[in-house]
């Protein structure tokens, strides 16, 4: 039924959690956050997340721009602290994007299900990362070669959930919306985008988050696309 497979690629394919918080412990460690009166590290990096989820929903709504989130997110999370030196957020800021696409850990069964997908479809990413790092987290964490087209939002114009990132999508990658499937975390950005697209969907729920929303399929492991696809 399908050709064309198109993935998300931060918390469905590479595991944004675990390579997050190592970059976090080890920026933590290097700035001397601790000594600085965050106090326990655990309890800042979820403060950090908290805020982080908020600005990357108002930088898919357009209403902040990369520059912004990039600076901001270390900024609001310090300022709990009372941590206000401008120059040692911006290094934050900019050391975590460094490091943080050099880790290399996957969500279970990744590895194991492109393998078998490759042979039976073209593999693609629509991705709202920075177009500067997806790349690099793509080729550290050994995935790059699954996939035809790589396509950012930068290089699209447009976030997901906007309807144009998928036509984009579709028009890059030469396929049609009825020989196509996205499989994504995000309800929002990723399933209920595609649906308005008119393309079939996959929700990677691992963590049964509750919905009201008529998707095409629902998976708690990757490993479940093996039934689907």
């Amino acid at each position: 039924m399908y050709q064309h497979v198109f993935f998300d690629l931060d918390r469905t394919l590479w595991d944004f959690e675990i390579n997050s918080h190592e970059t976090l412990i080890e920026l933590i460690d290097k700035y001397k956050l601790t000594e600085k009166g965050i106090g326990s590290p655990i309890t800042f990096i979820e403060e950090y997340y908290k805020i982080n989820d908020l600005l990357w929903e108002e930088y898919r709504e357009g209403t902040i721009n990369q520059e912004t989130l990039r600076y901001e997110r270390f900024n609001r999370a310090l300022l709990k602290y009372e941590i206000t030196d401008v120059e040692l957020i911006k290094n934050i800021g900019n050391d975590y994007v460094y490091l943080s696409p050099l880790k290399t850990n996957l969500v279970p069964h990744t590895i194991e299900v492109l393998d078998y997908l490759k042979s039976k479809y073209d593999l693609h990413i629509i991705t709202n990362g920075f177009e500067e790092v997806q790349h690099i987290k793509l080729s550290n964490s050994g995935i790059a070669n699954y996939f035809s087209e790589i396509i950012t939002s930068e290089r699209a114009g447009f976030k997901k959930p906007d309807k144009r990132i998928f036509d984009y999508s579709l028009s890059a990658t030469n396929s049609s919306r009825e020989k196509s499937i996205m499989i994504g975390d995000c309800i929002n950005a990723d399933i209920l985008g595609a649906k308005n697209a008119g393309i079939h969907q996959v929700y990677f729920n691992p963590d049964q988050h509750l919905h009201q929303e008529d998707i095409t399929h629902e998976i708690r492991s990757l490993i479940e696309l093996k039934e689907i696809l």
